[in-house]
């Protein structure tokens, strides 16, 4: 009996253990663990994030370009959805129930707790039609935002557009406090500058009760934080000179890109084809892209920054620079026009100068400048010594920022090419293997000048943007240097253009020698015989220093180009111009580039629909293909 005794105390005593176990941990749970009590307040909170106003987008003279408008979206919270008659909700919403068992799939797998984007950018009529029955379908929510609108119908390839964040980009660090359903740069501008523009985001703390009716302020706002709007951009772009060069270069394919020389500022950035920004926003954009990508004109295409085409003459001036600094030639050198080596573009006076070269042109002229440059038998092996005079050749036109990305304020630039002696000795390898043993022991490297002959003319292996041969332009104009070519002139009310802006860039050819080639540019423009009368501004006192380029083309018609700086003894415009398939470079894009400059710089154009038709006549307005 006594042994029965004791056992009876030791389980009541585990039964005693136990109990305090249970109070102990119905205290935890109920006093000290405030997790339950969270839960129900997720269930009775809604956590609202305030997307700021982004911020606006302004040219050179403050006038608005980009700014907000609201749109409404219908967002969906899948653990709050409960009982949902679908059949109803899509006869409600207007929505195909495929369209609906999609939405709930991707907002299941993003987030059973967050909101998800359903139907974006609905009217203000559309979300009256639906607002009184959001109370019947628990756990969808309209959320008003700020969408994008326009006041110009131009530079859309500069301003880029806006659209909604997509799962790859929630991906990526940077976008990592984005939520499905938000707007973020895509493109241009607007996603550069995405983080200059969008601001920092708020949230606000709302009670609602069971049917999701907003209550008021959880504990009057003491946990709320208010959205800043982003920073506006003030651009460079003058907005009636890049109206007036995308009317120019309606129906054709090519680029017009004009800057100031005295600060790199983007003066016009056209690209041709183009569209409308406006294409781009608000409801059926998927449609309205997926049209312009398959549009065999590739108006998407953002030539000035990402075409790459040969320079034509316009490199030559490059190449006397170039040799003039490698002591080769001088300003007063003369060459033959000897078309034995190669052709020239028409007969001239013989080429007794760099003025007189430059002027009329001369192809086998600066055939016989570069070899100078490149064959200064610095070694006695003639392979090895064009080996070395290229390298040193390269390295001085690179100094051009050609080559290279110039830096501009704007995602996806290209950077053309410069080739280099390395570029070649891996271009014809093949071809020393070929060669017997003795010839390679002298160093025969597979090309020679002949073989590369066609850079002297600015063809061959060489490659520009329009954006670089508009800062080469720039670069003359400047004797010199270069500053970084940009779109915006200030952030918010900053009153300087960021810091990595206003730094020189020089080249590695003395100043002093730029002045030998600008009088040549000059006669290019206005002189007896020059090849780009249709650019002179003479009659209103201006002078043009400029050159014409036609750039080879085996698909079909020649390239026009032309590049240009006024006026000349005090730049302030530096223009490129290339129309695809235009011809010869002196009636199709001189002519534009020379209404363009007279815009800027006077204002207005003279005798506009007169010139217009000489333009039309000589300047080959249709976009051609080769038959």
């Amino acid at each position: 009996m006594q042994y029965l005794e004791g056992r009876r105390y030791v389980v009541m005593a585990i039964f005693m253990l136990v109990g305090l176990l249970f109070a102990g941990r119905l205290f935890y749970l109920q006093v000290l663990d405030d997790s339950y009590k969270a839960a129900a307040d997720r269930n009775t909170l809604q956590r609202k994030v305030q997307v700021p106003f982004r911020g606006l987008i302004y040219d050179r003279h403050d006038s608005v370009l980009v700014h907000n408008t609201p749109v409404y979206d219908l967002v969906v919270v899948p653990r709050e959805v409960k009982g949902l008659d679908s059949a109803k909700f899509c006869r409600v919403m207007q929505l195909p129930i495929e369209d609906l068992r999609l939405g709930l799939r991707v907002a299941k797998k993003y987030s059973r707790v967050k909101p998800s984007p359903l139907l974006l950018n609905l009217s203000t009529t559309e979300l009256a039609s639906i607002q009184d029955y959001l109370g019947d379908f628990p756990g969808f929510y309209t959320q008003v935002r700020m969408a994008r609108a326009y006041k110009t119908e131009n530079l859309a390839h500069a301003l880029g557009y806006v659209g909604s964040i997509t799962p790859r980009l929630l991906e990526q660090p940077r976008y990592a406090k984005y939520q499905p359903g938000e707007n973020v740069g895509i493109s241009g501008l607007e996603k550069h500058y995405e983080s200059t523009l969008m601001g920092q985001r708020g949230v606000q703390y709302r009670l609602v009760n069971v049917r999701g009716i907003d209550k008021g302020a959880f504990r009057g706002g003491e946990f709320d934080t208010i959205a800043v709007a982003g920073q506006d951009l003030h651009l460079s772009i003058d907005a009636e000179l890049q109206a007036y060069g995308e009317e120019l270069l309606a129906g054709r394919r090519g680029y017009i890109v004009a800057l100031d020389p005295r600060t790199g500022e983007l003066l016009c950035f056209v690209s041709a084809p183009h569209f409308q920004p406006q294409v781009l926003s608000g409801k059926g954009m998927g449609n309205r892209y997926m049209d312009l990508l398959k549009n065999p004109n590739r108006p998407l295409f953002d030539r000035p920054l990402q075409a790459k085409y040969p320079p034509g003459s316009v490199f030559k001036l490059v190449n006397e620079l170039t040799a003039m600094q490698l002591r080769a030639v001088g300003p007063n050198t003369g060459f033959p026009c000897n078309w034995s080596l190669v052709k020239c573009t028409h007969r001239h006076e013989y080429p007794a100068s760099a003025t007189i070269a430059i002027k009329n042109s001369c192809n086998p002229y600066f055939y016989q400048v570069m070899r100078a440059a490149v064959q200064r038998h610095q070694v006695a092996n003639p392979s090895e010594d064009l080996h070395l005079g290229l390298g040193q050749w390269s390295n001085l036109v690179k100094s051009f920022g050609l080559g290279a990305r110039l830096g501009v304020d704007m995602d996806d630039e290209k950077g053309g090419s410069i080739p280099t002696p390395e570029f070649f000795d891996k271009k014809y390898s093949r071809q020393v293997g070929k060669v017997s043993a003795k010839r390679r022991s002298r160093s025969y490297r597979g090309w020679n000048f002949k073989t590369i002959y066609s850079l002297s003319i600015g063809q061959g292996e060489i490659e520009l943007t329009g954006l670089q041969t508009a800062n080469l332009m720039a670069t003359i104009a400047n004797r010199g240097y270069y500053y970084t070519p940009h779109f915006v002139r200030r952030v918010g009310k900053e009153t300087q253009p960021l810091p990595e802006y206003r730094q020189r860039h020089y080249t590695g050819i003395d100043t002093t020698l730029f002045k030998y080639i600008i009088p040549g540019m000059c006669e290019v423009v206005d002189g007896r015989g020059g090849t780009a009368k249709l650019a002179s501004l003479r009659q209103f006192g201006i002078a043009v220093a400029g050159k014409t380029g036609t750039v080879q083309n085996s698909q079909g018609y020649d390239h026009s180009t032309f590049a240009a700086f006024a006026p000349a003894n005090d730049p302030k415009i530096a223009i490129a111009v290339f129309i695809e398939n235009g011809g010869f470079g002196g009636s199709a894009a001189a002519p534009a580039a020379g209404l363009m400059m007279e815009k800027y710089l006077r204002g207005k154009v003279v005798n506009y629909h007169h010139r217009m038709e000489d333009w039309i006549k000589f300047g080959n307005l249709t976009i051609h293909a080769k038959r």
